[in-house]
């Protein structure tokens, strides 16, 4: 049973709470492992950020529980929260863990982005390693493999203000080599580590509504499932490090292809005399809608791509995908031809648009010439 599950139960705060909290120190099976929520038979108004129907001063001061030491003392005072990188994704997602009620402490490369944060009450931290000593837990948000792996285990990094009792959550999407890497550096520092990257992009990562694939230390999951679920909509664990890298690739990978081919039907329903809105109408009624050609097509009818997830993250995670697809020898012949479309997009300049720009790599100026 969890510190937090021990609390409530003490305490008698609420007795369904307890009750709730009771039935997820149970055991799951592996389908109920895959679960988005503690209760699946709870009614669904209770499934959505469950908590905020409850004065959330005492809660957060609850889960400040689960990374506190034994001490009375240390017990009283809310969990600090960092948060590391304040990008398209990082900054709505501290916003509305300041918006909760949470102590959060937040660090950016560009200070500037830390500053509408501030005015929300966000504390400051100069370096990754100041916020990490700071804080309970630490989440990170980075673009890449690369500056995930800097900011955790750099000269000024996470690892440096580690220490047993804290916990680190990395919720880039990174590869599972180097969700590898990072995980041991953390738990060198006897500090807990989870992976958590996210599906989802801008808007509901505005909304709560992203939902996190998790894998590493299962207690440090239980600790922060309350801040999982005002940052998303459902969170699933996956058993080791390096399980919630590879969902999120495999997720990325689908979508990315989706999107490629996507973009081929708009152009040729347009090439051969249709009108593109209505085939965006047409698939939205049909057995391959989805939300993301509903929300997505109508803009590519314009070509207008507002960035929602940059076209470079897109190309990014197609190439960690088939990097993992080959590790196991399994063949991904869309995935590899969708990649190099993106890559032909990049090259044109459209590394920052939304990803849905791939389109324009598949218009005739963008064509190389055919000779006669």
């Amino acid at each position: 049973m969890s510190v937090l599950s021990n609390f409530f139960i003490k305490n008698n705060s609420c007795s369904f709470l307890s009750s709730v909290i009771l039935a997820s120190s149970i055991t799951p099976s592996p389908t109920m492992s895959m679960c988005s929520t503690f209760l699946p038979q709870i009614p669904s108004n209770f499934r959505r950020n469950p908590f905020f129907s409850f004065p959330i001063k005492p809660l957060f001061s609850t889960c400040s529980k689960a990374f506190s030491s034994q001490s009375s003392k240390e017990n009283e005072s809310p969990a600090r929260i960092g948060f590391l990188g304040l990008g398209i994704m990082g900054s709505p997602m501290a916003q509305n863990l300041i918006k909760a009620g949470c102590d959060v402490t937040v660090w950016n490369r560009t200070k500037s982005k830390c500053d509408p944060l501030i005015s929300l009450g966000a504390k400051y931290k100069s370096s990754p390693e100041e916020v990490a000593s700071s804080c309970d837990v630490t989440f990170a948000m980075l673009a890449d493999p690369e500056s995930a792996v800097d900011v955790a285990c750099g000269e000024y990094g996470v690892a440096n203000g580690l220490s047993p009792g804290k916990g680190y959550v990395d919720v880039s999407t990174v590869d599972g080599a180097t969700s590898k890497l990072i995980g041991k550096q953390v738990k060198a520092t006897g500090a807990l580590f989870l992976e958590a990257p996210v599906s989802g992009s801008k808007k509901p990562a505005e909304d709560g509504q992203l939902i996190f694939l998790t894998a590493g230390d299962e207690a440090l999951y239980e600790m922060v499932a309350p801040f999982l679920d005002i940052m998303g909509k459902s969170r699933f664990y996956l058993g080791d490090v390096g399980n919630g890298a590879a969902m999120k690739l495999v997720v990325n990978m689908i979508m990315g292809s989706m999107m490629a081919s996507f973009s081929e039907g708009l152009l040729l329903s347009k090439k051969v005399g249709l009108d593109p809105s209505v085939l965006v109408e047409v698939v939205s009624q049909g057995a391959i809608s989805a939300p993301m050609f509903s929300m997505k097509g109508p803009s590519m009818v314009q070509a207008v791509y507002p960035t929602a997830f940059p076209l470079k993250h897109q190309q990014k995670d197609l190439r960690l995908a088939l990097g993992l697809a080959e590790s196991v020898s399994q063949p991904t012949p869309i995935a590899a031809a969708a990649n190099e479309l993106y890559k032909v997009a990049k090259s044109h300049g459209l590394s920052d648009q939304d990803f849905s720009a791939v389109i324009e790599a598949l218009k005739p100026q963008f064509q190389p010439s055919r000779k006669e």
